[in-house]
Protein backbone atom coordinates (compact mmCIF):
# COMPACT_ATOMS: atom_id res chain seq x y z
CA UNK A 1 0.00 0.00 0.00
CA UNK A 2 1.31 3.43 -0.96
CA UNK A 3 2.39 5.44 2.00
CA UNK A 4 0.52 8.71 2.51
CA UNK A 5 2.49 11.98 2.13
CA UNK A 6 0.20 13.78 4.53
CA UNK A 7 2.15 15.79 7.15
CA UNK A 8 0.23 17.80 9.74
CA UNK A 9 3.15 20.23 10.14
CA UNK A 10 2.87 21.21 6.49
CA UNK A 11 -0.80 22.02 6.91
CA UNK A 12 -0.07 24.02 10.05
CA UNK A 13 3.12 25.67 8.72
CA UNK A 14 1.58 29.15 8.58
CA UNK A 15 0.61 28.97 12.23
CA UNK A 16 4.13 27.93 13.27
CA UNK A 17 5.78 30.71 11.27
CA UNK A 18 3.46 33.37 12.65
CA UNK A 19 3.87 32.08 16.19
CA UNK A 20 7.68 32.06 16.00
CA UNK A 21 7.78 35.68 14.77
CA UNK A 22 5.83 37.15 17.70
CA UNK A 23 7.54 37.88 21.07
CA UNK A 24 6.40 35.77 23.97
CA UNK A 25 4.03 37.41 26.42
CA UNK A 26 5.87 36.95 29.68
CA UNK A 27 3.03 38.56 31.60
CA UNK A 28 0.70 35.66 30.75
CA UNK A 29 0.71 32.79 33.26
CA UNK A 30 2.22 29.58 31.91
CA UNK A 31 -0.14 26.78 31.10
CA UNK A 32 -0.24 23.83 33.43
CA UNK A 33 -0.55 21.26 30.67
CA UNK A 34 1.19 20.37 27.44
CA UNK A 35 -0.40 21.24 24.16
CA UNK A 36 -0.90 18.41 21.71
CA UNK A 37 -0.13 18.70 18.04
CA UNK A 38 -3.31 18.01 16.17
CA UNK A 39 -4.23 17.99 12.52
CA UNK A 40 -7.30 20.03 13.38
CA UNK A 41 -5.23 22.78 15.00
CA UNK A 42 -5.61 25.05 11.98
CA UNK A 43 -6.10 28.80 11.66
CA UNK A 44 -9.76 29.62 11.21
CA UNK A 45 -10.52 31.67 8.17
CA UNK A 46 -12.85 33.95 10.07
CA UNK A 47 -9.97 34.91 12.39
CA UNK A 48 -7.92 36.40 9.58
CA UNK A 49 -7.84 39.90 8.17
CA UNK A 50 -8.40 40.33 4.47
CA UNK A 51 -4.62 40.49 3.95
CA UNK A 52 -4.19 37.13 5.70
CA UNK A 53 -2.90 38.48 9.01
CA UNK A 54 -3.96 36.61 12.13
CA UNK A 55 -6.29 38.70 14.35
CA UNK A 56 -5.25 36.96 17.55
CA UNK A 57 -1.52 37.40 16.85
CA UNK A 58 -2.01 41.08 15.99
CA UNK A 59 -3.83 41.71 19.27
CA UNK A 60 -1.11 39.80 21.12
CA UNK A 61 1.59 41.98 19.57
CA UNK A 62 -0.23 45.16 20.63
CA UNK A 63 -0.58 43.78 24.14
CA UNK A 64 3.13 43.04 24.19
CA UNK A 65 3.99 46.63 23.18
CA UNK A 66 1.71 47.98 25.92
CA UNK A 67 3.37 45.72 28.49
CA UNK A 68 6.79 47.23 27.85
CA UNK A 69 8.12 49.74 30.39
CA UNK A 70 8.31 53.46 29.78
CA UNK A 71 12.07 53.16 29.47
CA UNK A 72 11.96 51.15 26.26
CA UNK A 73 13.89 53.18 23.63
CA UNK A 74 11.42 52.30 20.88
CA UNK A 75 8.67 54.23 22.67
CA UNK A 76 10.60 57.53 22.73
CA UNK A 77 10.65 59.76 19.64
CA UNK A 78 14.04 60.98 18.42
CA UNK A 79 13.42 64.57 19.57
CA UNK A 80 13.11 63.35 23.17
CA UNK A 81 16.41 61.49 22.97
CA UNK A 82 18.10 64.60 21.54
CA UNK A 83 16.63 66.78 24.29
CA UNK A 84 17.88 64.43 27.01
CA UNK A 85 21.39 64.38 25.50
CA UNK A 86 21.38 68.18 25.37
CA UNK A 87 20.35 68.24 29.02
CA UNK A 88 23.28 65.94 29.90
CA UNK A 89 25.71 68.35 28.19
CA UNK A 90 24.78 71.23 30.52
CA UNK A 91 26.62 72.15 33.70
CA UNK A 92 24.68 71.55 36.92
CA UNK A 93 24.90 75.23 37.85
CA UNK A 94 23.18 76.13 34.57
CA UNK A 95 20.28 73.99 35.73
CA UNK A 96 20.22 75.62 39.16
CA UNK A 97 21.46 72.46 40.90
CA UNK A 98 23.97 72.39 43.80
CA UNK A 99 25.92 69.52 42.24
CA UNK A 100 29.41 69.39 40.79
CA UNK A 101 28.43 66.73 38.26
CA UNK A 102 25.37 64.85 37.05
CA UNK A 103 24.68 61.12 37.25
CA UNK A 104 22.33 59.30 34.90
CA UNK A 105 19.68 59.08 37.64
CA UNK A 106 19.85 62.84 38.23
CA UNK A 107 19.57 63.49 34.49
CA UNK A 108 16.47 61.29 34.39
CA UNK A 109 14.98 63.25 37.29
CA UNK A 110 15.68 66.58 35.57
CA UNK A 111 14.19 65.32 32.32
CA UNK A 112 10.97 64.57 34.19
CA UNK A 113 11.00 67.88 36.09
CA UNK A 114 11.41 69.85 32.86
CA UNK A 115 8.59 67.98 31.20
CA UNK A 116 10.75 66.35 28.53
CA UNK A 117 9.34 62.94 29.45
CA UNK A 118 6.67 61.75 31.85
CA UNK A 119 8.79 58.87 33.14
CA UNK A 120 12.21 57.48 32.32
CA UNK A 121 14.81 55.33 34.04
CA UNK A 122 18.45 56.07 34.70
CA UNK A 123 19.46 52.93 32.81
CA UNK A 124 17.80 54.25 29.67
CA UNK A 125 19.67 57.55 30.07
CA UNK A 126 22.93 55.67 30.48
CA UNK A 127 22.24 53.61 27.34
CA UNK A 128 21.51 56.70 25.25
CA UNK A 129 24.55 58.62 26.46
CA UNK A 130 26.88 55.65 25.99
CA UNK A 131 26.09 55.54 22.29
CA UNK A 132 27.59 59.04 21.88
CA UNK A 133 30.30 58.60 24.57
CA UNK A 134 28.72 61.33 26.71
CA UNK A 135 29.85 61.01 30.34
CA UNK A 136 28.83 64.13 32.28
CA UNK A 137 29.95 62.53 35.56
CA UNK A 138 33.60 62.48 34.37
CA UNK A 139 36.06 65.39 34.36
CA UNK A 140 39.71 65.87 33.49
CA UNK A 141 42.13 68.59 34.53
CA UNK A 142 42.97 71.12 31.84
CA UNK A 143 44.97 74.34 31.43
CA UNK A 144 44.00 76.74 28.67
CA UNK A 145 46.97 78.11 26.67
CA UNK A 146 47.66 81.66 27.82
CA UNK A 147 51.11 82.24 26.36
CA UNK A 148 50.82 84.98 23.69
CA UNK A 149 53.56 83.22 21.69
CA UNK A 150 52.19 79.74 22.26
CA UNK A 151 52.07 78.68 18.61
CA UNK A 152 55.57 79.94 17.75
CA UNK A 153 57.20 78.33 20.79
CA UNK A 154 55.32 75.06 20.44
CA UNK A 155 56.12 74.88 16.72
CA UNK A 156 59.86 75.02 17.42
CA UNK A 157 59.62 72.11 19.84
CA UNK A 158 57.49 70.04 17.46
CA UNK A 159 59.90 70.69 14.60
CA UNK A 160 62.80 69.42 16.71
CA UNK A 161 60.90 66.24 17.50
CA UNK A 162 60.51 65.69 13.75
CA UNK A 163 64.15 66.50 12.93
CA UNK A 164 63.80 70.12 11.81
CA UNK A 165 65.22 73.44 12.95
CA UNK A 166 64.23 76.71 11.30
CA UNK A 167 62.87 74.75 8.34
CA UNK A 168 66.06 72.74 7.74
CA UNK A 169 66.71 69.07 8.60
CA UNK A 170 68.97 68.33 11.54
CA UNK A 171 72.38 66.86 10.79
CA UNK A 172 73.85 63.64 12.09
CA UNK A 173 75.86 65.67 14.62
CA UNK A 174 72.80 67.48 16.01
CA UNK A 175 71.06 66.17 19.12
CA UNK A 176 67.81 66.97 20.93
CA UNK A 177 67.61 66.74 24.73
CA UNK A 178 64.34 66.99 26.66
CA UNK A 179 65.01 67.99 30.25
CA UNK A 180 63.11 68.70 33.44
CA UNK A 181 63.10 67.95 37.16
CA UNK A 182 60.73 65.84 39.24
CA UNK A 183 60.51 67.79 42.48
CA UNK A 184 59.80 66.79 46.07
CA UNK A 185 59.81 63.00 45.76
CA UNK A 186 59.07 61.87 49.29
CA UNK A 187 60.47 58.82 51.01
CA UNK A 188 57.66 57.32 53.08
CA UNK A 189 58.34 54.42 55.39
CA UNK A 190 55.14 52.48 56.00
CA UNK A 191 54.38 51.57 59.61
CA UNK A 192 53.56 48.04 58.47
CA UNK A 193 55.49 46.37 55.63
CA UNK A 194 53.82 46.08 52.23
CA UNK A 195 52.42 42.59 51.64
CA UNK A 196 52.53 40.79 48.30
CA UNK A 197 49.34 39.81 46.45
CA UNK A 198 47.87 36.35 46.92
CA UNK A 199 45.24 34.33 45.07
CA UNK A 200 41.97 36.23 45.45
CA UNK A 201 43.56 39.15 47.31
CA UNK A 202 45.35 42.34 46.29
CA UNK A 203 48.69 43.40 47.66
CA UNK A 204 48.25 45.61 50.73
CA UNK A 205 49.89 48.96 51.52
CA UNK A 206 49.62 50.44 54.99
CA UNK A 207 47.94 53.85 54.95
CA UNK A 208 50.04 55.44 57.71
CA UNK A 209 53.71 56.22 57.20
CA UNK A 210 56.70 58.17 58.52
CA UNK A 211 58.23 60.93 56.42
CA UNK A 212 61.92 60.31 55.76
CA UNK A 213 62.63 63.42 53.69
CA UNK A 214 62.37 64.33 50.01
CA UNK A 215 64.70 64.80 47.05
CA UNK A 216 64.61 66.11 43.49
CA UNK A 217 65.35 64.06 40.41
CA UNK A 218 66.97 65.93 37.51
CA UNK A 219 66.60 64.05 34.22
CA UNK A 220 67.48 64.51 30.54
CA UNK A 221 66.03 62.39 27.73
CA UNK A 222 67.76 62.08 24.35
CA UNK A 223 64.80 62.23 21.96
CA UNK A 224 66.55 60.55 19.04
CA UNK A 225 68.72 57.98 20.82
CA UNK A 226 66.37 57.09 23.74
CA UNK A 227 69.05 57.58 26.37
CA UNK A 228 68.35 58.75 29.93
CA UNK A 229 70.62 60.86 32.13
CA UNK A 230 69.66 61.64 35.70
CA UNK A 231 70.90 62.96 39.03
CA UNK A 232 69.30 63.15 42.47
CA UNK A 233 69.75 66.32 44.49
CA UNK A 234 68.37 67.75 47.71
CA UNK A 235 66.53 70.50 45.83
CA UNK A 236 66.13 72.07 42.43
CA UNK A 237 67.84 75.26 41.28
CA UNK A 238 70.37 76.66 38.85
CA UNK A 239 73.21 74.69 40.42
CA UNK A 240 71.33 71.41 40.20
CA UNK A 241 70.45 72.10 36.56
CA UNK A 242 74.10 72.98 35.91
CA UNK A 243 75.14 69.61 37.33
CA UNK A 244 72.76 67.83 34.96
CA UNK A 245 74.02 69.78 31.95
CA UNK A 246 77.63 68.94 32.89
CA UNK A 247 76.67 65.29 33.31
CA UNK A 248 75.38 65.19 29.72
CA UNK A 249 77.62 67.61 27.84
CA UNK A 250 80.88 66.17 29.12
CA UNK A 251 80.08 62.88 27.41
CA UNK A 252 80.37 61.95 23.78
CA UNK A 253 78.80 62.52 21.32
CA UNK A 254 77.42 65.71 22.93
CA UNK A 255 80.78 67.20 23.82
CA UNK A 256 81.90 67.34 20.17
CA UNK A 257 78.46 67.76 18.61
CA UNK A 258 77.71 70.68 16.32
CA UNK A 259 74.50 71.56 18.17
CA UNK A 260 72.70 70.15 21.23
CA UNK A 261 69.16 71.48 21.65
CA UNK A 262 67.92 71.53 25.25
CA UNK A 263 64.12 71.58 25.51
CA UNK A 264 63.00 72.85 28.92
CA UNK A 265 59.92 74.36 30.52
CA UNK A 266 59.80 77.74 32.26
CA UNK A 267 60.74 76.57 35.75
CA UNK A 268 62.82 78.79 38.00
CA UNK A 269 65.95 76.72 37.31
CA UNK A 270 65.98 77.55 33.58
CA UNK A 271 63.63 80.43 32.91
CA UNK A 272 63.80 83.18 30.30
CA UNK A 273 66.55 84.65 28.17
CA UNK A 274 68.94 84.70 31.14
CA UNK A 275 68.90 80.90 31.19
CA UNK A 276 69.47 80.76 27.42
CA UNK A 277 72.54 82.98 27.75
CA UNK A 278 73.78 81.08 30.79
CA UNK A 279 73.59 77.72 28.99
CA UNK A 280 75.41 79.23 26.02
CA UNK A 281 78.22 80.39 28.28
CA UNK A 282 78.50 76.94 29.84
CA UNK A 283 78.65 75.15 26.48
CA UNK A 284 78.79 77.11 23.20
CA UNK A 285 77.21 74.27 21.21
CA UNK A 286 74.15 74.09 23.54
CA UNK A 287 70.92 75.83 22.46
CA UNK A 288 68.05 76.12 24.92
CA UNK A 289 64.48 75.97 23.58
CA UNK A 290 61.60 76.82 25.93
CA UNK A 291 58.18 75.25 25.72
CA UNK A 292 55.20 77.63 26.05
CA UNK A 293 53.98 78.47 29.53
CA UNK A 294 51.78 75.71 30.96
CA UNK A 295 52.66 73.24 28.21
CA UNK A 296 54.54 70.45 29.97
CA UNK A 297 52.77 67.96 27.71
CA UNK A 298 55.12 69.12 24.94
CA UNK A 299 58.17 67.97 26.93
CA UNK A 300 58.93 64.33 26.17
CA UNK A 301 60.80 63.74 29.41
CA UNK A 302 57.43 64.00 31.18
CA UNK A 303 56.49 60.70 29.53
CA UNK A 304 59.52 59.09 31.11
CA UNK A 305 58.59 60.62 34.48
CA UNK A 306 55.13 59.06 34.25
CA UNK A 307 56.66 55.64 33.61
CA UNK A 308 59.02 56.13 36.55
CA UNK A 309 56.11 57.07 38.81
CA UNK A 310 54.06 54.01 37.90
CA UNK A 311 56.85 51.47 37.81
CA UNK A 312 59.18 52.51 40.64
CA UNK A 313 57.59 55.09 42.93
CA UNK A 314 54.09 53.63 43.43
CA UNK A 315 53.43 52.50 46.08
CA UNK A 316 55.77 54.80 47.94
CA UNK A 317 57.57 52.68 50.55
CA UNK A 318 61.22 53.55 51.23
CA UNK A 319 63.28 53.28 54.38
CA UNK A 320 65.22 56.51 53.76
CA UNK A 321 66.47 58.88 51.05
CA UNK A 322 69.36 56.60 50.18
CA UNK A 323 66.93 53.78 49.47
CA UNK A 324 64.81 56.12 47.32
CA UNK A 325 67.77 57.40 45.30
CA UNK A 326 69.08 53.88 44.69
CA UNK A 327 65.63 52.82 43.44
CA UNK A 328 65.37 55.74 41.01
CA UNK A 329 68.86 55.31 39.54
CA UNK A 330 68.44 51.53 39.27
CA UNK A 331 65.20 51.99 37.36
CA UNK A 332 66.89 54.58 35.12
CA UNK A 333 69.63 52.10 34.17
CA UNK A 334 67.13 49.30 33.57
CA UNK A 335 64.75 51.45 31.54
CA UNK A 336 67.53 52.67 29.26
CA UNK A 337 68.31 49.08 28.22
CA UNK A 338 64.80 48.56 26.86
CA UNK A 339 63.87 52.13 25.89
CA UNK A 340 62.96 53.20 22.38
CA UNK A 341 62.34 56.71 21.03
CA UNK A 342 58.80 57.84 21.74
CA UNK A 343 56.53 57.74 18.68
CA UNK A 344 55.59 61.40 18.62
CA UNK A 345 52.75 62.01 16.14
CA UNK A 346 51.65 65.50 17.16
CA UNK A 347 52.76 67.89 14.39
CA UNK A 348 52.31 71.53 13.40
CA UNK A 349 49.07 70.68 11.59
CA UNK A 350 47.56 69.11 14.73
CA UNK A 351 48.73 72.16 16.68
CA UNK A 352 46.95 74.52 14.27
CA UNK A 353 43.73 72.47 14.54
CA UNK A 354 43.94 72.49 18.34
CA UNK A 355 44.48 76.24 18.59
CA UNK A 356 41.68 76.86 16.08
CA UNK A 357 39.37 74.81 18.30
CA UNK A 358 40.40 76.89 21.33
CA UNK A 359 39.68 80.11 19.46
CA UNK A 360 36.20 78.92 18.55
CA UNK A 361 35.46 77.93 22.14
CA UNK A 362 36.64 81.29 23.46
CA UNK A 363 34.47 83.12 20.93
CA UNK A 364 31.45 81.05 21.97
CA UNK A 365 32.16 81.71 25.66
CA UNK A 366 32.37 85.45 24.98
Amino acid sequence: MKKSNYNPLRVDIRHHIAKSCVPRLYSLPPRGYQTSKSVNNLICLDRLFQNGENVFLTNAWLAFKRSQGAGDPALFPPEVIVAVKALACQLPKELGLPFSRLTHDEIARQAQNQGIVASISGKTIWRWLSKDAIRPWCYRSWIWPRDPDFEQKAAKVLDLYHGLWEGKPLGCDDFVISSDEKTSIQARRRLVPVTAPRPGRYGRVEHEYERKGALAYMAAWDVQRAKVFGLCRDSTGIESFHDLVDHVMRQEPYRSARRVFWITDNGSSHRGQASVDRLKNWYPNAIQVHTPVHASWLNQVEIYFSVLQRKALTPNDFENLEDLEAKILSFQALYEKMAKPFEWKFTRKELEKLLHKFDNKQKMAA
